[in-house]
């Protein structure tokens, strides 16, 4: 499938940039009138996940996974999830470990390649309802554990998921994570090292043999934090190992059901080989969309409630073939 070209028209007026794009909607936009029902299941490995639920009667359900340090509370889930219940389709969001409110069980906590956990959600229901159509949806990280989900499944895929579609998405994660080196990006890579933190001393707390919490004195970027903590707690020799490990485009080129990936050409916390155009390109599978503004999780429309990128993804997953 050729890379489409973008129907996004673009952000109001004073947001003129991909930053302004991207962290003006995340302080800001406030998404009203949903609620969920939470649901605890547990994972193969003894530890649980929360799933949130808004139900609307439907024989259709889309299935969303969260971005970094997010949850089912983030504006960007709480759009899709009124959108599409507005459609009359069912949502479920699952919480990634530490996500949603919750400590974990376990040492681990998530990340990038947690697809494990999302196959746990997606099986957990299939074997606990009827649905006949699920839709799968992930934003910036979520984006990638979906992809790489799709991939890892390959033709074993349960037949009920017919589409997936992801934005903001760090498809390659050494690009992406290197792009919190730069001095523009101050901003992010502050607050998600700061949530992370808070994070680890939680699971210091609870296995105080297992972490020096004392290391964390010594972190200033990412390459530190996912040597010492996330490598270490997952079984990676290091953040480099970390990264090209989970890495979704090693699974990529294996997706076989339509699957749509939207990546604002501005996104600041996207590097150039989060682009996969010559994969697009050459597999059916894949549609790639790059609109020119949207910034990372933003595609905000004047006026609107719903962003662009809400919008297209309802388009996208519920038209026919």
């Amino acid at each position: 499938m050729p890379v489409i070209q973008s129907t996004y028209p673009g952000p109001p007026t004073f947001l003129f940039n991909g930053h302004l794009e991207t962290i003006f909607p995340s302080i800001y936009r406030k998404i009203e009138g949903v609620t969920y029902q939470r649901e605890k299941i547990d994972t193969p490995d003894g530890d649980f996940l929360n799933l949130d639920w808004s139900k609307v009667g439907s024989s259709k359900l889309l299935v969303i996974s969260h971005g970094l340090e997010g949850d089912s509370q983030r504006h960007y889930v709480k759009g899709l999830v009124k959108l599409f219940n507005q459609h009359q389709i069912d949502v479920m969001v699952w919480n990634n470990r530490t996500c949603g409110g919750e400590i974990n069980n376990l040492p681990i906590l998530y990340h990038h390649g947690a697809s494990y956990d999302l196959e746990t959600a997606i099986n957990h229901v299939l074997n606990s309802s009827s649905y006949q159509d699920l839709f799968l949806a992930g934003i910036s990280m979520g984006g990638a554990q979906t992809l790489k989900y799709l991939g890892e499944k390959g033709d074993s895929l349960p037949v009920e998921i017919k589409k997936a579609a992801v934005y903001s998405t760090p498809c390659n994660l050494p690009s992406s994570a290197a792009t919190l080196k730069r001095k523009a990006n101050l901003f992010y890579k502050k607050r998600f090292l700061g949530k992370l933190k808070k994070k680890i001393l939680a699971k210091g707390e609870q296995f105080p043999d297992l972490i020096d919490l004392k290391l964390l004195e010594k972190i200033k970027d990412f390459d530190q934090f996912d040597t010492l903590f996330t490598a270490k707690l997952h079984g990676f020799t290091d953040a480099q190992d970390f990264y090209q490990s989970v890495s979704a485009d090693n699974w990529m080129e294996n997706i076989n059901i339509p699957t749509l990936v939207i990546n604002a050409k501005n996104d600041p916390l996207l590097g150039p080989e989060c682009y996969p155009v010559e994969l697009a390109r050459n597999k059916p599978e894949l549609i790639l969309e790059m609109p020119k503004r949207g910034g990372h999780t933003g595609f905000v429309l004047k006026g609107k409630e719903f962003t662009w990128a809400e919008y297209r993804l309802l388009e996208f997953l519920t038209q026919e073939n």
